[in-house]
């Protein structure tokens, strides 16, 4: 098709890159890696069943506890073939219970989770590819010590979804987020859109509202001002958007805004959120603020926090500006916790 002829392909944008900065020929390299792997497995995933009983759950479970599915190990297994031949010295996934060490003379680390959203094969909705890679560190005591870095040391981040188009969102050293869509006929990922830029404010939000009655308070009165509209405090219609896979609601914000929120709550094991700080709140974070989104822990910046554990969990709340810092005032404003105390029933923050 002429439009996809006239645009630059993904290998193209990664020799401009390194051509422009040789400190991230490694990086690129590795991007190219996993660029191959996701369009093998893309075409897995689009054959469905017709492939094998892709949404097949094992007898295993991954470090969480998660029953793994046969599409799970197939993924880790492919990725893992693909970094043996890439510069990677260690990889974490969410398959693997420690990190697997490739090439200890490597001068990068990957984590990641080779298939977002397992959940959803069975049901033909979007999942996804999330990877973070980061440079190894020269005094690390071990394989560890490589992950346990704040987001802000990655040199590249992204994700790749496998919807009705599969793209690869990525970032690349101090560029910002660009998108690639794969061209099936010809196995080739083309530039689609240039530098999204978030939209500072938006009417969509995405939450498991089926958790509401575990949520902080803060949680609670943010999604019932949303909830109550142009006849509640903040003064606008509000759509909800949730379709359990990560991937698909950040690809959603990237191109038309809106927030995310996966809050800690007071379940057993939810305390800090459910997603893993490496390779889920981490590069989706990245990501997000390369294109002028935010990325907390309903406070705090995602990519400021040092991970204490290659499988932590963290609270993550990213999209549009306005709505992530609303969501952060519900937290901090003195104001908040003076309306939510019994005196003033259900009044929320900018309520007067």
């Amino acid at each position: 098709m002429p439009p996809i002829a006239a645009t630059q392909d993904f290998k193209a944008f990664l020799d401009q890159a390194v051509a422009q900065d040789a400190r991230l020929a490694a990086a690129a390299e590795v991007l190219r890696a996993i660029a191959a792997a996701s369009i093998e497995l893309s075409i897995v995933i689009g054959l469905g069943h017709l492939h094998s009983q892709l949404g097949a759950s094992r007898a295993s479970t991954n470090k969480d506890g998660d029953v793994q599915k046969e599409l799970d190990i197939f993924a880790d297994d492919l990725f893992v073939r693909a970094f043996r031949r890439a510069p990677v010295a260690a990889v974490v996934s969410e398959e693997l219970h420690e990190p697997l060490v490739l090439d200890p003379a490597g001068p990068l680390a990957v984590a990641m989770d080779p298939l977002d959203g397992s959940s959803n094969i069975d049901a033909n909705l979007s999942i996804g590819t999330i990877f973070s890679i980061l440079p190894v560190l020269a005094d690390a005591k071990d394989a560890n010590s490589h992950f346990l870095q704040p987001g802000r040391t990655q040199i590249a981040a992204g994700f790749v979804i496998y919807g009705p188009q599969t793209s690869l969102v990525c970032a690349l050293g101090d560029g910002q987020t660009q998108i690639f869509t794969l061209d099936r006929d010809v196995g080739q990922f083309y530039h689609a859109r240039s530098c999204p830029v978030i939209v500072k404010e938006a009417s969509e939000y995405a939450i498991n509202a089926s958790n509401y009655r575990h949520w902080d308070v803060p949680v609670r009165a943010f999604i019932d001002d949303c909830v109550h509209g142009a006849d509640g405090p903040l003064k606008r219609n509000y759509n909800m958007r949730w379709t359990g896979s990560l991937v698909a609601d950040a690809y959603r914000i990237l191109v038309r805004g809106g927030i995310f929120l996966y809050p800690g709550d007071h379940r057993d094991g939810y305390k800090e959120g459910r997603l893993r700080l490496l390779y889920e709140a981490n590069p989706v974070a990245f990501i997000v603020e390369r294109a002028g989104g935010l990325a907390t822990d309903c406070v705090h910046p995602i990519l400021d926090i040092v991970p204490s554990a290659i499988h932590g969990r963290v609270p993550l709340v990213f999209g549009s500006p306005a709505l992530v810092e609303l969501m952060a005032s519900y937290h901090s404003d003195p104001q908040f916790s003076a309306e939510h105390a019994p005196l003033f029933g259900k009044r929320g923050l900018m309520r007067l």
